[in-house]
């Protein structure tokens, strides 16, 4: 059952005030709608496979080739992860939270739930920061599967152990974890970031493709932007620009310049989207 049908359903909660409406509970629903959703589970299991596909492939493949962080993997079984994050983010990690997205406000407007949200006792704000929560929640599900399973994988199938930088030098396991765990919190400030946009023109249409459409749209655009040397000077606000940064974690020593500014990017857009999604619930009719 939807937040929506729920709130709508119950008489008690149509009488109360806005400052008394159970937020908990509201958290609840929507977290049990957003993470029982049929697509949001196929997609984590889509994301599953994502580790363990590099890690059988580079084990069968003879010459790892590719980038250079991509030839680690093959003795580095904590590379793994962060291999599988950097692959993932060009597009399948962007796609489940832009879907998590467009169902938030579209998906609700398109089935009609939303009209029993914007009339129930609930401020427009806490509205927007429980839809928000629910992405967040998916994002961060989706990178702990990618996390999780590649380390999983990397153990299991190349091995533990000192992880061997980029740099050429050798961490500790634990240290090694640590940078992993580094790469997974960094990687959900960009997705939080992604999310805040789609969240943001998913408050503009009834239609769930529209958001998908827009949000991965503007990620290609960005990238195929970013690529042109001629737009250096528009490199610096393109979302995509720091998502190269992810590397950082396997040099020694850590650099934090491309991590930190790509972090102030990505807070900027959440910033801005989430700025737009409550003007635009706020001033939006039942």
């Amino acid at each position: 059952m939807s937040t929506a049908t729920e709130v709508a359903s119950r008489p008690d909660l149509t009488h109360t005030s806005a400052a008394r409406a159970p937020l908990m509970r509201l958290l609840r629903s929507e977290l049990r709608w957003v993470l029982r959703r049929p697509r949001t589970q196929i997609a984590l299991g889509l994301l599953a496979l994502v580790p363990i596909l590099i890690g059988i492939g580079i084990v069968v493949a003879d010459s790892p080739g590719g980038p250079p962080l991509f030839r680690q993997v093959a003795g580095n079984g904590l590379v793994l992860p962060i291999a599988a994050l950097s692959i993932s983010l060009a597009l399948l990690l962007p796609l489940v939270v832009a879907m998590a997205a467009a169902d938030a406000l579209a998906g609700e407007s398109a089935h009609g739930t939303l009209r029993g949200l914007l009339l129930a006792p609930i401020s427009r704000a806490r509205l927007v920061m429980v839809k928000t929560v629910g992405v967040l929640v998916v994002a961060t599900a989706a990178v702990t599967v990618v996390v999780v399973l590649g380390i999983a994988t990397g153990v299991v199938i190349v091995g533990g152990g000192d992880l061997l930088t980029l740099s050429g030098t050798e961490v500790s396991f634990a240290s090694g974890l640590a940078r992993v765990a580094l790469a997974a919190v960094w990687t959900i400030g960009q997705l939080a970031a992604v999310g805040a946009v789609a969240l943001a023109v998913s408050s503009f249409t009834d239609h769930p493709l529209v958001v998908l459409a827009a949000t991965l749209g503007g990620a290609i655009v960005f990238g195929v932007l970013y690529a042109i040397p001629a737009l250096s000077w528009l490199h610096p606000v393109l979302l995509t620009t720091g998502w190269v940064a992810i590397a950082d974690v396997l040099r020694d020593p850590l650099p934090l310049d491309g991590l930190a500014s790509s972090t102030y990017r990505a807070a900027c857009y959440v910033v801005l989207g989430l700025g737009i999604t409550l003007y635009r619930t706020s001033t939006r009719e039942a």
